[in-house]
């Protein structure tokens, strides 16, 4: 599965950004979905889960309230809605895909569970 990350930018502090996340020829749906991020000289980290067809979401809690990750109807095209945005959420930003595992809401945060990444798209907030 190979998946493509896009919608990054440059925004200002309190702004709103939308990454998008497609793989070639298939749809997403099957899959537990991640959107990770890496921040200069941090390590990477998992911002948001969403299971297998779109049942449940996670957050950490530093993004809690201003991410939302959601699917589109035909489970094409996996989101990340980022409002409020801060100068600390300042960072790379990779999806990744994950076969369904029954521990996923255990381990849905864990590098370790995804088996597919995308390429990132570089997300850099301005205060």
């Amino acid at each position: 599965v190979q998946l493509q990350a896009s919608g990054g930018g440059w925004v200002q502090a309190g702004g709103s950004l939308r990454l998008s996340c497609t793989a070639s020829g298939r749809t997403l749906g099957s899959y537990c979905m991640g959107w990770f991020r890496q921040a200069p000289g941090k390590e990477r980290e998992c911002v948001a889960g969403l299971t297998w067809g779109g049942g449940r979401t996670y957050y950490v809690d530093s993004v809690k309230g201003r991410f939302t990750i959601s699917t589109d109807s035909d489970k094409a095209t996996v989101y990340l809605s980022m409002n409020d945005l801060k100068s600390e959420d300042t960072a790379v930003y990779y999806c990744a895909a994950s076969h369904p595992t029954p521990s996923y809401g255990r381990t849905w945060d864990l590098e370790e569970t995804y088996d597919y990444w995308g390429r990132g798209t570089l997300v850099t907030v301005s205060s």
